[in-house]
């Protein structure tokens, strides 16, 4: 938990309440806040497996995963390629559209790329985001040049290249997948103009419906279509995928999360408890299928 990328706040309290759950489930569990010294400490000390929840730069991308597979220790959530693809937004988009998920329209944002060439393309509103950021971190919305040049430049302080994607006006959802199942979708529901960082981590206005409000055909075909395109990107064992409907019913998939967080606020444990599974069962079920080293 923890690392240094700009999530590493949310990192934090998600693997204090991880590491609370396995110690009450009586598994001898142990907090490693990482830093360079995380893979000879993880041998020095000879753990046995590792549950990730570090989220961003470092553990979600690949990286925390190669180093594992490296050192043969087993860890919770998808490999190193799966890892790496959902990392990058615009990545996803790609292998998404190649295999046929609904996604909406993006495009890549350089030093040399006019605003109006953008809102021609994607229409305003549209959304700014880094590519390679979680938690929302970086987001903001465009109507106008000014807005599309400040955030920009705030934009920059984050990871990756900048994407601009389409608006898509309806509600947003939230599909979690555990042992490779998807759990009951939650609506998202805000005042803010989207789910973003405050929403997330420090409103109390958002509201969460579960039931979803969907009916019952609705919600088990988006459950269906979230796990193709969680499926497509290679992911596996556990992980969120979020998804908007259109006021037409029309599912457009925006990413895939493969260490969602583990807080109070957090959805996977949401889903999870709706169902029957505690927080201490869903952490343990997460640990127990630690991915295998062949």
């Amino acid at each position: 938990m923890g690392g240094r990328s700009g999530e590493r706040e949310i990192s934090l309290r998600s693997g204090d309440a991880v590491l609370a759950a396995l110690i009450s489930r009586g598994v001898d569990a142990h907090g490693i806040d990482v830093d360079e010294n995380v893979f000879s400490r993880l041998q020095d000390e000879k753990f046995e497996r590792a549950f990730i929840a570090l989220h961003g730069h470092g553990g979600e991308d690949g990286c925390i995963q190669g180093g594992l597979e490296m050192i043969r220790v087993p860890y919770t959530g998808s490999g190193v390629m799966a890892s790496s693809i959902c990392m990058d937004k615009i990545m996803t988009k790609k292998v998404w559209l190649a295999m046929g998920v609904t996604t909406p329209r993006f495009s890549e944002i350089k030093d040399s790329t006019r605003f109006s060439d953008v809102a021609d393309y994607l229409g305003l509103p549209f959304i700014l985001k880094p590519s390679c950021e979680g938690s929302s971190l970086g987001i903001a919305k465009i109507i106008n040049e000014a807005e599309f040049n400040t955030a920009c430049l705030k934009a920059h302080a984050f990871s990756g290249v900048l994407m601009a994607e389409e608006w898509v006006q309806g509600n947003e959802y939230t599909v979690s997948v555990l042992d490779d199942e998807a759990l009951p979708v939650i609506q998202l529901q805000t005042p803010h103009d989207f789910y973003d960082y405050a929403a997330k981590y420090k409103s109390n206005d958002t509201q969460y419906l579960l039931p979803c409000g969907l009916e019952e055909m609705a919600e088990i075909q988006l459950q269906v279509q979230a796990l193709q395109a969680f499926r497509a990107t290679a992911a596996s064992s556990w992980g969120r995928v979020d998804v908007m409907l259109d006021d037409q019913g029309k599912s457009w998939f925006l990413e895939v999360n493969t260490v969602p967080g583990m807080t109070d606020h957090s959805l996977v444990p949401m889903a999870a408890k709706h169902i029957g599974i505690d927080f201490e069962q869903l952490v343990y079920r997460i640990l127990a299928a630690s991915r295998p080293l062949l």
